[in-house]
């Protein structure tokens, strides 16, 4: 029986990681570079093939298109790569993994390898780099044999690489969606999401809750074009694609900006795989909080967008850079973390993401963001101001409180808040689904995941703003207020009481039970405590 595509793309990635393992790279820090890498390579070989059979008949019909593409002339194939589109990165010839392929036998076919790989990068510098702060360009690809300690070993790595590539082609991947992309790359990237990726680390946000965001911010049937989204702790771009997905790749611009490399890295993978690269010049590696790259046209204030996502780190040590974000009072309004004398590490950096999205939305705009489930009853603090802001300003108008070990990298509890900056809302929908979902083992850690069907009713419950048992509630602004500004839906549950109705028999009856239970409660306990005594040796019994 044929393997479906699904099935072929994830023997793919096995084969690969299976191949850095054999050459000592398996849970190396560079292994998440390579993988990524020749993935992507193998997947715009493709791509460009794919591309290029549309617009030349005689390479579409022939036996093998990269014999029928290196026989054009120069001049044939610059009128080609004018008829392509700009999203489609313009191989060579000696680019194809073909030509890779021949030249195998060569004694240095690690510099040939890594040579192609640069060479790409530098052709289709233009569209296909990210960039840092500083505007240092990212190139596409780098070097990789270089990684590998042993310098005898690295032509055969790269002949290893290759080999993996040559029977399995991209094509059949090429009509499909984006749940299936969002599925090879959460399985791409499964080991490489870890929190060991540097300052703010990457918080990979489960597909189920990325979802739910960007459903709730943009409803269904949404009739949008020109909409810019924003995500200012990117990590690898999950929850920007669900945004994208939802609103339609072709109807939006994504903007995005971590300060981790390897973020930016698997961030430029996703969104080439999801058709967004356009929006690869707006990907930008660097620390937010302290330098902000994406600006109004005057360079002036910040950039303001339709939708704005985060899911930032909670807690962590800041100091170096807090006096600097310090002298910032009109970005962080409520204030930033002081420096604990203990316990530097957990300074609470998510509240400035959260001001930091408020501050990057337009009048109109919407945002949501994830943080830890205290924030929700915060009362003093950086935190405390920042709930209060958001409840008096009306920006609030929504807080959906996640199941435990729902996120792969903390046991925090977590809640996502939603913003609306047009300040409409009459009620905040307040929503625990915290008891929600099913266990599941995740290497050696107990995880939590919701079904598809809870999903849909987290999200009916919110838009029908509906009041359900334990579930959920919609409460004014000024019944928060009177609740000391707690937006923990448990807080505003009814508390029921249960009466029955019963005869003065069965009342008596039921005393008499409860009499004799807690009756055989106290004879266990003091038999318990005469063994224990025994035991001790400080009771004699003839």
């Amino acid at each position: 029986m044929d393997l479906s595509i699904k099935e072929k793309t994830i023997s793919l990635i096995d084969s690969l990681k299976s191949t850095c393992q054999t050459y000592g790279m398996g849970n190396d820090g560079n292994e998440y570079k390579i993988i990524t890498q020749v993935f992507l390579y193998k997947y715009l070989n493709d791509k460009f093939g794919y591309e290029i059979k549309k617009h030349n008949e005689h390479i579409a019909k022939a036996e093998k298109w990269e014999t029928a593409y290196s026989e054009l002339s120069e001049d044939d194939r610059a009128d080609l790569f004018d008829t392509m589109n700009p999203d489609v990165p313009r191989l060579n010839p000696e680019h194809l993994i073909s030509h890779l392929w021949n030249q195998q036998a060569k004694g240095d076919f690690d510099l040939i390898f890594d040579q192609t790989m640069v060479d790409i990068a530098d052709k289709n510098m233009d569209i296909f780099a990210t960039q840092t702060t500083q505007n240092t360009k990212i190139p596409l690809f780098e070097e990789l044999t270089q990684y590998v300690t042993d310098e005898a070993q690295r032509a055969p790595f790269a002949r290893a690489l290759v080999d993996k590539l040559v029977n399995f082609s991209f094509e059949e991947t090429f009509s499909e969606h984006y749940d299936f992309f969002a599925a090879i790359f959460e399985y791409l990237i499964k080991d490489y999401n870890t929190a060991g990726g540097g300052k703010y680390a990457e918080y990979y946000t489960p597909h189920a809750i990325a979802t739910i965001m960007a459903r709730l911010l943009v409803g269904d049937d949404a009739d949008l074009h020109n909409i810019e989204c924003y995500d200012p702790s990117a990590g690898t771009g999950t929850l920007l694609m669900a945004l994208g997905h939802q609103i339609g790749e072709d109807r939006c611009t994504i903007f995005a900006q971590d300060i981790s490399q390897r973020s930016n890295k698997m961030l430029k993978l996703n969104l080439i795989l999801n058709g967004l690269v356009s929006s690869l010049d707006h990907a930008i590696q660097g620390d937010t909080l302290l330098a902000p790259y994406h600006k109004s046209d005057d360079g002036t204030h910040l950039r303001q967008f339709d939708y704005a996502v985060s899911n930032p780190p909670f807690k962590m040590d800041f100091s170096d850079t807090r006096e600097k974000i310090a002298a910032m009072p009109a970005r962080f309004w409520a204030g930033v973390p002081t420096v604990p004398k203990k316990d530097i590490d957990k300074m609470a950096i998510y509240t400035l993401f959260i001001q930091h999205v408020i501050n990057s939305l337009k009048d109109k705009g919407k945002g949501a963001i994830v943080v830890p489930t205290g924030f929700l009853t915060a009362k003093s603090s950086v935190a405390g101001k920042v709930l209060k802001h958001i409840v008096d300003e009306k920006i609030i108008y929504g807080a959906i409180s996640m199941p435990s070990n729902v996120f792969a990298n903390t046991g925090t509890n977590v809640s996502v808040l939603f913003f609306d900056n047009s300040k409409t809302a009459d009620k905040v929908v307040l929503i625990d689904a915290s008891k929600l979902g099913e266990e599941y083992k995740d290497g050696n850690n107990q995880k939590r995941r919701l079904r598809d069907d809870e999903i849909e009713k987290i999200i009916t419950t919110f838009r029908k703003k509906e009041a359900v048992d334990d579930f959920s509630v919609a409460v004014t602004y000024d019944e928060i207020i009177a609740k000391k500004y707690s937006l923990a839906a448990g807080q505003y549950f009814d508390v029921k009481i249960e009466y029955v109705e019963l005869t003065q028999e069965e009342f008596e009856a039921k005393m008499s039970a409860f009499k004799s239970e807690l009756q055989s409660f106290f004879d266990e306990g003091n038999a318990l405590q005469a063994e224990i005594m025994k035991q001790l040796g400080k009771v004699k019994y003839e």
